[in-house]
């Protein structure tokens, strides 16, 4: 009899302990959806980041349950709000929707930059790729690839850039390291004002994301000459790429995704992963990124990981070969 008590005790204090185990990880799943979920764009409003994380919110909200705020927090092409995410409490409650700029590129261009890129976030999942394009004046006198060479050599050229280290300035100078051009950068606040001034003719050319640029080439306004990316783009299908135009092994795709602050716990990070791959890889969502000239991607958190940590070697290794510097 005593045996028997004895042992209903002990099962009684290991349920209790597993109990007291697991309460932890049941209060921190609670917690976690109790409160608003805030995703940050580090870019105004009407970018592509921007419409992405719009995008993401209204899915996230229905399939989580909890309201999904968008907090546009711009500036210094986009390490502002990257920066705030860094900082970030990594509960669950802060995500940024990251472009590839601030993540692969500022490092290698910012000497003094106030995140570390590789070790400050949670990758918890890519969202999509856009392959960018180049861009040219309806009536700029460039009408293929060759002919910006030639021009890009003589030095009579320019091209404008949404900011200083964001992939269209770097992928501008990619492409005068690649073909021995001197293209001129020049810098503006955003991709709105650069597509305003390539339409007036302020500026002959960008290497430019296709969704401010596709209203224009559709109005006659812009012409598409090649795109960036290593296969053509659903977007511009009859278009070639940089590589087909003769630049050969040209391959500059830059990519959005889900980052939460370092120490995003485990299994917070892979319900997000979850909830993401399915909004990304859905029938709605697949119409709406191809209206923005983008893809979607599909990648596991370490995958995602891995991909980053790969990208940041190859644009590190574009910044230091094209001398690009912060204008």
């Amino acid at each position: 009899m005593q045996s028997s008590v004895c042992s209903l005790t002990r099962r009684a204090t290991v349920l209790a302990l597993a109990s007291l185990a697991l309460a932890p990880a049941v209060q921190a799943q609670d917690a976690w959806l109790s409160k608003p979920i805030v995703l940050v764009s580090p870019y105004a409003p009407g970018g592509t980041t921007d419409v992405l994380a719009r995008l993401l919110a209204q899915q996230l909200q229905k399939r989580l349950g909890q309201s999904v705020i968008v907090d546009n927090r711009a500036g210094a092409g986009g390490n502002i709000g990257t920066d705030f995410v860094s900082k970030a409490k990594p509960d669950g409650h802060t995500f940024l929707v990251a472009s590839s700029g601030p993540i692969v590129i500022s490092g290698a261009l910012y000497p003094k930059l106030p995140y570390k890129p590789a070790t400050d976030f949670t990758p918890v999942a890519p969202l999509a790729r856009a392959s960018f394009v180049l861009a040219v004046h309806e009536k700029s006198g460039l009408n293929s690839v060759a002919d910006v060479i030639a021009k890009g050599k003589e030095g009579k050229l320019n091209f404008g850039s949404a900011g200083s280290g964001t992939p269209q300035h770097i992928i501008g100078e990619m492409f005068n390291a690649a073909t021995g051009s001197h293209i001129q950068h020049i810098p503006y606040k955003g991709s709105g004002p650069v597509v305003t001034d390539l339409v007036g003719g302020q500026i002959p050319m960008a290497f430019e994301n296709p969704l401010p640029i596709m209203p224009q080439v559709k109005a006659g306004k812009v012409k598409v000459l090649a795109v960036t990316s290593a296969q053509r783009s659903a977007t511009f299908p009859q278009v070639p790429t940089l590589a087909e135009s003769g630049i050969k092994g040209f391959d500059a795709t830059p990519w959005y995704g889900l980052l939460a602050p370092a120490g995003l716990p485990a299994a917070i990070t892979a319900r997000m992963n979850t909830e993401v791959q399915a909004i990304m890889n859905s029938a709605e969502t697949k119409e709406k990124l191809a209206a923005l000239g983008a893809e979607p991607m599909a990648m596991n958190p370490e995958q995602f990981k891995t991909m980053i940590a790969a990208d940041i070697q190859k644009w590190s290794a574009a910044v230091k070969s094209s001398g690009a510097t912060v204008d």
